[in-house]
């Protein structure tokens, strides 16, 4: 009788190419410009979703939260974001470790379907005044869902685009990944501006706030193409010998052997989950319930400051494969700060050009922190359990403070009577993450993923 088999290889599953890649060929344009194209449109339906929930909340807040009280419905709103992103750490450990057992391929290939999916049915979801508590209840079903998914999708895109760059421009492709945040909000933005344009207030929140959530589904599968025509990552089969030798149990193992770096990435990521959505979700709700500004101006404006970063943040890569991970994160650290106090002062000057100046001091934390925390998501980490310690790591700090940032800003505005407060909250967070980074972070950009030690 034959002895009991391994794991299948990766090739036998089809999620890969049927040989190792050779290095050169890794490394080579029309691959690399493949692999990247396939991690970031997956993170870009995402982002697409949580950026037309966060500038639609207001207006879906009395259709699913009906209350005397416009701060209790939009806090409400805002608390089925957050309670959602709690359980993505959950989402990151179930795909993390299928990830790291049967590769990051295959899980992408679900995420994207999936998450294109449950957008696509928010859009279709009833009423309160159709089915009682049955419709925030759903919404909330619907968002759960989504954390799951989502606690895999941007983890396993970094991973993906990371381990198939060259070793010495790995910021650089991953600013990409970053870039599909930015081009989801965006878009995200673009739609929700025009459809409060078209739509009056009355058909908005009848069926008008419906149809950004379904054009996810389109997206999704177009993306489901796109990703099935790239294979497994070269740094992934040759770690694994072609999916033959991956680690068994490899949640037990990150936990075991890269504790540390899990609480390191933890502390240094916090300061850019609050700074990106009190910036990217918050601030338009501010501008326009606090300050004065019409839905349009306020989106308008938030629209304007995310354009402006997108073209930025290869440049950000580029120098920060030149001078290091740490000192970017330092720098944006002390710009976050200094500066978000006076863009909070620009944006209550009640004009539509000083909310987009306020906006646009928001972008040079940005510039910093973005790209640079995401690829040190995967180079922290050791290729066979990167996963599932990135998906930890990520969503127990980035995921679960951008879900609640919104909520505790638009409640500690309405308990202090000012924007101020906010900025408390993202100051203790910066200090936590600079102690981290100058204490405890090691420099990463010039390691090799499969050794961990320094690149020759």
């Amino acid at each position: 009788m034959r002895g009991r088999r391994g794991p299948p290889r990766i090739s036998e599953l089809g999620l890969s190419t049927s040989t190792p890649v050779p290095e050169k060929q890794a490394q080579s344009k029309t691959p690399m410009r493949r692999a990247v194209t396939a991690g970031v449109i997956g993170n870009f339906v995402e982002q697409f979703d949580f950026g037309i929930y966060g500038y639609l909340a207001p207006v879906m807040a009395p259709v699913f939260f009906p209350s005397q009280d416009p701060v209790v419905a939009v806090l409400s709103t805002y608390a089925i974001l957050a309670i959602g992103t709690i359980i993505r750490p959950l989402g990151g450990m179930i795909l993390g470790r299928w990830g790291d057992r049967f590769g990051r391929r295959s899980v992408l290939l679900w995420t994207i379907a999936l998450m294109g999916l449950c957008t696509a049915l928010i859009g279709v979801l009833p009423t309160y005044a159709q089915v009682g508590m049955f419709a925030p209840l759903l919404l909330l079903a619907m968002r759960m869902v989504q954390a799951l998914i989502s606690g895999g999708e941007y983890v396993g895109a970094i991973a993906f685009v990371v381990e198939w760059a060259e070793p010495k421009r790995r910021a650089y492709y991953t600013s990409f990944v970053s870039i599909s945040v930015f081009v989801g909000i965006l878009g995200g933005a673009g739609v929700s501006a025009l459809t409060a344009v078209i739509f009056d207030e009355a058909a908005l929140q009848s069926y008008g706030w419906r149809i950004p959530f379904l054009l996810a589904l389109p997206l999704s599968l177009v993306g489901l193409w796109v990703r099935k025509r790239v294979g497994e990552t070269p740094e992934f089969v040759k770690a694994t010998a072609d999916g033959a030798e991956v680690v068994k149990a490899p949640l037990t193992q990150a936990f075991k052997s890269q504790w540390r770096e899990m609480l390191v990435f933890c502390g240094s990521s916090i300061t850019l989950a609050i700074v990106s959505y009190t910036w990217v979700t918050y601030l338009p709700e501010f501008l326009s319930s606090n300050v004065g500004l019409s839905r349009a101006e306020a989106l308008g404006s938030n629209a304007i400051s995310v354009a402006v970063i997108i073209p930025l943040l290869p440049l950000a890569g580029v120098l920060s494969d030149r001078i290091g991970r740490r000192p970017m994160l330092i720098a944006g650290y002390l710009s976050a700060l200094v500066l978000i106090p006076v863009a909070f002062a620009f944006a209550q000057m009640g004009t539509f050009t000083t909310a987009v100046i306020a906006q646009l001091i928001y972008v040079i934390p940005e510039f910093f922190l973005t790209g640079i925390v995401t690829v040190c998501v995967a180079e922290l980490f050791a290729t066979k359990t990167r996963f599932s310690a990135g998906g930890v790591a990520y969503n127990c700090s980035f995921a679960v403070f951008s879900g609640i940032t919104p909520f505790v800003s638009a409640l500690l505005v309405s308990t202090f009577g000012t924007i101020y407060a906010v900025w408390g909250y993202l100051a203790v967070a910066a200090v936590i993450s600079l102690v981290v980074v100058v204490k405890w972070m090691q420099e990463s950009y010039r390691l090799d993923l499969t050794t961990g030690k320094p690149m020759e």
